[in-house]
C-alpha cells in the first residue's frame, strides 16, 4: 500500500535541497563575470554548496529508494504521468551531474577542491573549458527543470487540486474537506 504523503525525512530532503538548488544557481548566475572583491567568497561559497548538495542528493536517491512514495493520481493522463516520471529522472540526474561537473572542473583547472578532495579528472586546461561549459549548460538545464518542476506542482496544487502538492509540503499535511 502506497502513503498518503512523503516521509518526513524525503520532505526535509527535498525542501532543504530546493532551497540550497535556487541559491547555488544565483550564486552561480552572479559569480559569473564578477571580479569584484566578494567573487572569491562567491566561489567557495559555491564549492562548499555544491559539496553538501552532492552528499544531499546522494542521501536522497537512497531515501528515494528505500522508503515507500504516494502513487500519482490515477486520473493523470499517460503523457502527464511519463513527462512527471521523466522530469525527476532529469532532476535527480542533474542534481547529481551539477556537482561532479563542478568537482571535474576543479579538478582538470588544477584549482583547490573543497576538504582537499581528490581530483577526480586530469589536469587539462582543454577538459577544463569543457567541463565549464558542460557545467555552466546543466546549470540552465537545471534552472529550466526546476522551473518546469515548481509549475507542474503548481497546476497539481491549484488546477488538479490533487494532493500532489501536499504529499511533499514540509511540516504537517492536513487533509482538505
Amino acid at each position: 500500500m502506497k502513503p498518503a504523503t512523503f516521509h518526513p525525512l524525503a520532505r526535509l530532503l527535498h525542501w532543504l535541497m530546493a532551497l540550497l538548488i535556487l541559491i547555488m544557481l544565483f550564486i552561480g548566475v552572479s559569480m559569473v563575470g564578477d571580479l569584484s572583491p566578494r567573487h572569491p567568497l562567491l566561489v567557495e561559497l559555491h564549492k562548499a554548496t555544491g559539496l553538501a548538495l552532492l552528499l544531499l542528493v546522494v542521501i536522497r536517491i537512497g531515501v528515494r529508494l528505500s522508503l515507500p512514495h504516494p502513487a500519482l493520481p490515477a486520473d493523470l493522463p499517460s503523457p502527464q504521468r511519463l513527462a512527471a516520471k521523466a522530469s525527476h529522472w532529469l532532476l535527480y540526474a542533474l542534481m547529481l551531474a551539477m556537482p561532479l561537473l563542478g568537482w571535474a572542473m576543479l579538478s582538470a583547472g588544477g584549482y583547490p577542491r573543497p576538504l582537499q578532495l581528490p581530483a577526480i579528472a586530469p589536469h587539462d586546461l582543454q577538459l577544463y573549458a569543457v567541463l565549464r561549459q558542460a557545467h555552466g549548460w546543466a546549470g540552465y538545464l537545471l534552472f529550466a527543470t526546476v522551473l518546469i518542476h515548481l509549475g507542474a506542482a503548481l497546476m497539481h496544487a491549484l488546477v488538479r487540486r490533487d494532493g500532489v502538492l501536499r504529499s511533499m509540503w514540509p511540516g504537517p499535511v492536513g487533509r482538505r474537506e
